[in-house]
């Protein structure tokens, strides 16, 4: 494949897929929503409003914060999990992803049991729901990042007479700074369009954009004040992409990557087997009581504890037109193909954004990061407008799923397998390049190798996160054909104790299947994917 052929493949084939299943359902709906008033001036009476500089405010406040202590909470188990091997560290590994997959509204209902009723609604409540939400993105992406770290460079620091705490700071650090980048722009872009955590733990005293624009839309029925709303929040999230990409470019480095086997290494004093066990029990603690609290509320029906709510699942119900082992069925089939989206359109944006630094890169990159900053509730709506006619009618299509929630899916993998490509040794590529390979060969023998493993994780996260998608899967997903975030969701808007036990046997059966999927692809990592 000629170097003309697979650039235009790199940026052809993620920019098509983004123009038609992202650009034009949002300009659809956009268009149906400014163009619904009286007189647009209307709008600008919208982006006036003290309540709008109010909601902008609180957006970006708690979305700093949420970040500043996800990475805060999360560094030391992606330092553990990222140097060190020990026996469950898949399972660490799981169980840290499985929070970041669960439904919003599950986990803020979970958080409502937990925390002191003092503290069950208001900032507090929506900043650790946040971080318990968004811990698995910095372990991972940072974690993944260290694992790849050739040792041997922070042995040359500590022979030439630097301690410890000089060599992280003056070595390690910089080289994290391209992942450390990456995991704070996908927290903050998750905080900021937060959605479910905060209509539920924020009350009426507290809201973000994405919340308002939802309440603008569905409840007020005002779809202009929503589609400014939602522009207002589009351009927020915009110049947080661009400023993100700038930064993360900036503090690319090269260097030398070491196999896995090679750089992780077992416990060997106290000191670091006591730091291990600190971390990773904090954080199991912290992630594992309100995991707990879902496992408890599954099995609390019928003035006791038993397993009659699973029983129920296997029947048919008022909630659903179909059973809700279908739905666990359909979010199996519709994740996988997500998956298999992402990771195609993901996978080939990130040999671009890897391989140039030039402006139109740095546009694919922010652009592709954008469906993780737009409205879930207005891309919804867009779907449902934009598809609905000839030759285009395609929301009655199963298929629509899989696509929307790839859309959420392809800047993980963009954001996992890109830093990994910027940090492969250009002289290897021209090693090869001078002993005859062709640019094919060279991205096959040595891109595609390094690049392996981080795919392999960047599969396991858009696998779970399109088990997860709720926000725009409700509007799109068939009622005899539902996804197990959308039944979980009308279970809980249904009353009776049976439904609201269902609804968390479900929840229940999500992490199951999130934390066996994340185990798996980890031993298959582990087994067929070897580093240079």
């Amino acid at each position: 494949m000629s170097a003309r052929t697979w650039r235009g493949l790199t940026y052809g084939v993620p920019l098509a897929f983004l123009a038609l299943f992202f650009v034009y359902p949002l300009v659809s709906i956009m268009e149906r929503g400014l163009s619904s008033g009286d007189d647009l001036a209307a709008a600008i009476d919208v982006l006036t409003e003290p309540l709008t500089r109010e909601v902008v405010w609180f957006t970006v406040w708690q979305a700093v914060v949420s970040t500043a202590l996800t990475i805060l909470i999360a560094f030391p188990a992606s330092y553990v999990l990222g140097r060190y091997t020990f026996r469950g560290r898949g399972v660490a590994l799981a169980v840290v992803t499985v929070p970041f997959v669960l439904p919003t509204v599950v986990v803020a209902i979970a958080f409502l049991a937990v925390l002191p009723e003092r503290l069950e609604r208001g900032s507090a409540a929506i900043l650790i729901a946040h971080v318990f939400l968004n811990v698995a993105v910095v372990v991972r992406v940072v974690g993944t990042f260290w694992a790849g770290l050739d040792p041997r460079v922070s042995e040359a620091a500590a022979t030439l007479g630097a301690g410890p705490w000089r060599s992280f700071r003056e070595v390690t650090l910089p080289l994290l700074a391209p992942a450390l980048a990456a995991a704070a722009s996908i927290v903050f872009l998750f905080s900021f369009t937060s959605f479910g955590v905060v209509l539920i733990l924020g009350g009426p005293r507290y809201s973000t954009l994405e919340t308002e624009i939802y309440n603008q839309a569905v409840r007020m029925f005002d779809l202009r004040a929503a589609a400014v709303l939602a522009l207002v929040q589009l351009v927020c999230v915009a110049l947080a992409v661009w400023a993100a990409t700038r930064l993360e470019a900036g503090l690319a480095v090269g260097g030398w990557r070491g196999r896995e086997q090679d750089v992780l290494r077992p416990l060997r004093t106290p000191r670091e087997r006591t730091f291990a066990a600190i971390s990773l029990g904090a954080l199991a603690l912290f992630l594992g009581v309100p995991l707990a609290v879902l496992v408890e509320r599954s099995l609390a029906v019928g003035g006791g504890h038993g397993f009659e709510a699973y029983r129920a699942l296997g029947k048919p119900t008022n909630a659903l037109l179909a059973t809700p082992w279908e739905a666990v069925v359909n979010s199996i089939v519709y994740a996988g193909g997500a998956t298999a989206i992402a990771l195609v359109c993901g996978g080939l944006a990130a040999f671009a954004v890897a391989g140039s630094r030039r402006g139109g890169t740095r546009l694919l990159d922010g652009s592709l990061m954008l469906p993780l900053g737009a409205s879930a509730v207005m891309l919804g709506f867009g779907f449902v407008i934009a598809f609905d006619t000839e030759p285009i009618d395609f929301r009655s299509l199963p298929w629509i799923v899989p696509v929307v929630q790839a859309l959420v899916a392809i800047p993980f993998v963009v954001r996992i397998v890109a830093p990994t490509l910027r940090a492969i040794d250009e002289r290897q590529r021209e090693a090869a390049a001078v002993l005859g390979a062709s640019p094919g060969r060279v991205r096959r023998e040595i891109d595609l190798p390094v690049a392996g493993r981080a795919l392999g994780v960047a599969a396991g996260f858009a696998f779970a996160i399109s088990l997860g998608e709720f926000g725009a899967t409700v509007f799109l997903a068939r009622p005899d054909s539902p996804t197990l975030p959308v039944a979980i969701f009308r279970f809980l808007g249904r009353p009776g104790e049976l439904n609201v036990g269902q609804a968390y046997a479900l929840a229940v059966i999500l992490m199951v299947a999130v934390a066996l999927s994340i185990l798996v692809i980890e031993r298959l990592r582990r087994d067929r994917v070897s580093w240079f």
